[in-house]
């Protein structure tokens, strides 16, 4: 039998409603026990403590003074990465043009008389995100990153660039780049990435020191030493290479540091350097 119209009447409260209600009653019970509590620990017309009248006094007498001083507005140097001879060549394999990768492309490249050993774009794009998700580009003390391939082209990524995480995606957004020479934000006209002139050092700041990483060089330093000798007002320029193999032959370089971990040793370096 269905009833035809809505029964007249009170409505029922709810279980949830009544839930409500007793932890109310209960919340404001507790809070009347703890201020007769206080009260009754710490009677009206009692003398504050010695301790809270020093904080007291202290606090009136440094009004407008920090307790310890802060690096978030003091001004430093700013830290510039350049990728050199990264392995970002695109041609035509099949009926499409694609990145090419030692994985993928091992017989077109053998074809072509190429070693398959050479093309490895993955290292950049590993490259990339160690740079970007670095602490140094969280405190935003990253200027630029600057990407130079074996063909000697050189396009540059901002930092607040979102990398893609998976290579696939990555090759699309770098033949992409190849392509067309820029990639704009959604809804925006900034571009993200865009090919630029050589030579990369017209982008480098007047008061900068280029640091190279090399297996081959002599000179290996203790971290924390050299960090001391570069003055805050110094820009840092680290040169890595993202090939699999060879070294860096750049000759803007100042200094170079035999590097046992690449991409690690230059982020554990850039965290002794600013203390992040």
């Amino acid at each position: 039998m269905v009833w035809p119209y809505a029964i007249k009447g009170k409505k029922r409260k709810t279980r949830e409603e009544k839930y409500d209600r007793e932890e109310d009653e209960e919340v404001e019970v507790e809070e009347k026990e703890s201020a007769k509590r206080g009260s009754i620990e710490k009677p009206q017309g009692e003398a504050p403590d010695e301790e809270e009248e020093e904080d007291e006094s202290g606090a009136h007498e440094l009004v407008g003074i920090p307790i310890a001083p802060s690096d978030q507005n003091t001004k430093k140097a700013g830290v510039i990465f350049v990728l050199e001879k990264a392995s970002l060549e695109v041609a035509k394999v099949g009926k499409s043009f694609q990145l090419l990768n030692s994985d993928d492309h091992a017989n077109f490249l053998r074809k072509n008389k190429k070693n398959p050993a050479d093309y490895r774009p993955d290292i950049a794009h590993q490259a990339l995100l160690a740079i970007l998700d670095s602490p140094v580009n969280k405190a935003g003390r990253l200027q630029a990153v600057y990407v130079k391939t074996e063909k000697g082209v050189l396009f540059e990524v901002k930092p607040h660039v979102r990398i893609p995480r998976t290579y696939k995606r990555f090759s699309g957004i770098i033949l992409q780049l190849l392509q067309q020479h820029k990639i704009t934000a959604v809804g925006k006209r900034e571009s993200l990435l865009r090919l630029i002139k050589n030579p990369a050092t017209q982008y480098f700041p007047v008061n900068s020191r280029k640091i190279g990483f090399s297996y081959s060089s002599e000179k290996l330093v203790k971290m924390s030493k050299y960090v001391d000798a570069v003055g805050d007002d110094v820009n840092l320029v680290f040169v890595v290479g993202a090939m699999a193999h060879g070294k860096i032959e750049t000759e803007y370089v100042d200094d170079f540091i035999a590097s046992k971990f690449h991409i690690l040793c230059v982020w554990f370096f850039v965290r002794l350097c600013y203390g992040i």
